[in-house]
């Protein structure tokens, strides 16, 4: 694996990965765990936050200190970058685009997704591994 020894993989988590982590158990919960371990180096953007906060609120009904907590967290535990690329990749939803330019401009190893119909099929873009949970979690155990 790159940057074997001292070096932190360096990756962007999907919203959708965030979301399954913060209100389910399983594999993104884990990826998430790394994450508040400081195991792994966690970039995000304004649009990802955004996108979280709508979502947690929106579909799971979470209060606006539950998510302002939850925020608040989350960027202390990440790299806030404000990408300057712009891309259009995935045509069919361009949301997927501003994950992807996040994890350009992060220079990260790997971006990971839940998205099985657009971000995952890719499987690597400009050098940026495109992995699930699962697919991650076994890479770096």
């Amino acid at each position: 694996m790159p940057g074997e020894g001292k070096t932190k993989p360096r990756v962007v988590i999907d919203t959708n990965v965030f979301i399954s982590g913060l209100t389910f158990k399983g594999q993104p919960r884990e990826v998430l765990d790394l994450a508040w371990k400081g195991e792994i180096e966690v970039y995000i953007s304004p649009f990802i936050l955004k996108e979280l906060t709508g979502t947690l609120k929106n579909d799971f009904g979470w209060s606006n200190e539950q998510i302002r907590h939850t925020i608040q967290r989350i960027k202390s535990k990440t790299i806030l970058i404000r990408p300057k690329i712009k891309v259009s990749v995935v045509k069919e939803k361009d949301d997927d685009n501003r994950i992807l330019e996040c994890a350009i401009d992060g220079k990260v190893w790997y971006l990971i997704s839940g998205d099985k119909k657009h971000l995952l099929p890719l499987k690597q873009y400009q050098g940026i591994r495109i992995l699930s949970p699962a697919q991650f979690l076994t890479l770096f155990s």
